[in-house]
């Protein structure tokens, strides 16, 4: 059977109408659909990605200044704030999920994207730092568990996947995220080191896991090194190459998650039928029989928050049709 899901922002400043949004949606897909906390980085600071895996590290306090987020020497008015979005969407969820068993995905930002993302105090990327960077990483996996735990208290049904999302890690790895002042780059952080952190980060959680990366050059062999229960990349403009990445790492017993629908409000959207035409072609150039697509999961190519809410949600219902067509060819 191939899934669905979201893979974590959405548009609006409503987190109930957003967590209702997903849950409607994806609960209502014959078994198919996914269902996850989304994020409304609409409501501000804090609601972001990086600003809600900030406010999960345990004894690295983080403030908001004008160039971003950046650590501190206390807990600021905006790390409360911060705070508060999460409780809310926490509460939100509980109410909506009241009584629920089953599959629940919980997403963070990953500690290579969130050392590209907040200062130190002096004003450079942690990144820049191998001490601070080894410190986001173990501050990083205590404050997911606690996050986890919460979950799992609120709603003590679910069956929880972690996604960690990592947009910024080729950046890491290839060296080409600017400094502070945009005159230079920042030196490219060694693969193990990387490899080390997210297993580290990962090990946060005794259930699945996915890791995703939706840049163009997600590096596809280092992601499937750590093991995951799947990776979830872009596949919307995939090579061949690519897909035989893919086929490598399905045969090595990790899944897929194939963001095959566009997340960027300029950007045509193909029919239920093209977007599982370019899976099974892509499928059928790496050697893959149709009992590989078992082991996807359909996607938008990343967050959604660009879109309008009724598009957002289209999305969504198309993810689902094209999961319950390739569910159909299925053996």
């Amino acid at each position: 059977m191939t899934r669905a899901t979201g893979l974590g922002s959405l548009p609006g400043t409503s987190s109930r109408e957003a967590i209702v949004a997903v849950r409607d949606l994806l609960l209502d897909g014959d078994g198919l659909g996914l269902p996850y906390l989304p994020e409304t980085p609409a409501r501000g600071p804090g609601a972001d990605i990086i600003g809600r895996a900030a406010g999960l590290l345990v004894d690295l306090p983080v403030d908001l200044q004008p160039s971003g987020w950046r650590f501190t020497d206390r807990p600021g008015r905006d790390a409360r704030r911060t705070a508060s979005l999460l409780i809310e969407d926490l509460d939100e969820l509980a109410a909506a999920y009241d009584g629920y068993a089953g599959p629940l995905k919980i997403q963070v930002a990953g500690p290579w994207t969130l050392a590209a993302s907040v200062e130190l105090h002096r004003g450079e990327r942690a990144v820049t730092d191998p001490g601070a960077a080894r410190e986001i990483v173990a501050s990083l996996a205590e404050g997911i568990r606690r996050h986890l735990a919460d979950v799992r208290r609120l709603v003590p049904g679910a069956e929880l996947t972690l996604q960690v999302d990592e947009p910024s890690l080729t950046a890491v790895l290839e060296g080409t995220l600017p400094t502070a002042s945009g005159f230079g780059k920042v030196r490219a952080v060694d693969r193990q080191v990387v490899a080390a952190g997210l297993t580290s980060v990962l090990a946060a959680h005794d259930g699945p896991t996915v890791v995703h990366c939706c840049h163009p050059r997600a590096p596809i062999p280092l992601l499937r090194s750590l093991s995951p229960a799947a990776i979830a990349v872009d596949l919307t403009q995939a090579s061949a190459a690519r897909w035989e990445s893919l086929a490598a790492t399905l045969e090595a017993g990790t899944d897929v998650y194939a963001g095959c629908l566009p997340s960027s409000p300029d950007a045509p959207v193909p029919s239920v039928r093209e977007a599982a035409r370019g899976i099974r072609e892509g499928s059928d150039r790496a050697g893959l029989g149709a009992e590989w697509l078992a082991h996807l999961t359909v996607t938008p190519a990343c967050g959604l928050a660009g879109l309008t809410p009724r598009a957002a949600q289209d999305v969504h219902r198309r993810a689902l049709d094209v999961a319950r067509e390739l569910t159909d060819e299925q053996p």
